[in-house]
């Protein structure tokens, strides 16, 4: 469980790294399947040891897959919820990676910067409320040619903080 209240009243992850800490709101009014799917799989402990499998400085680092390889998830997939109020504006936006419409399933990045092309395209449900500069010590680890971290980067531990209201 993570050791400072969050001033939210949404749910609230925290994802212990390998660089450190990173805390999560998550959006359940705006994005209600997908936090549901979100938080089922962090209850299951699915991601506690998944790596952060691509990471691009100055754009995202992504995690989610089992596999480690870009192409595994969890035996499902979700359909998009797309939000007016919930766009790629900004560093820190938690969004689902898919490999199109209605294909999410585990897999989710994190931004380090405005991504407006994202929009519509991939369903933000939370964003980085506490260890941004985490994430970009993971976005600007050294990588080869197909954007993996030289150094395996991981999701050690993944917890629900806090509920929230609805939950």
């Amino acid at each position: 469980m993570a050791d400072r209240a969050y001033k939210t009243d949404n749910p609230v992850v925290v994802i212990q790294s390998t660089l450190g800490k990173i805390a999560v709101e998550l959006f359940p009014k705006e994005a209600p399947d997908t936090v549901a799917n979100f938080l089922k799989l962090v209850e299951k402990g699915f991601y506690d040891g998944v790596l952060f499998h691509r990471v691009i400085p100055r754009f995202m680092v992504q995690t989610g897959d089992p596999t480690g390889t870009g192409r595994g998830g969890p035996g499902w997939t979700i359909l998009d919820e797309f939000h007016p109020k919930l766009r790629h504006d900004k560093a820190g936006v938690l969004s689902m990676a898919n490999a199109g419409p209605d294909t999410g399933g585990s897999q989710f990045f994190i931004t380090l910067g405005a991504t407006p092309h994202l929009d519509d395209r991939h369903a933000v449900f939370g964003r980085v409320i506490d260890g941004q500069e985490v994430v970009v010590k993971i976005g600007d680890a050294p990588r080869d040619r197909n954007d993996r971290p030289n150094t395996p980067l991981k999701m050690e531990k993944v917890e629900i903080a806090q509920r929230g209201l609805r939950g």
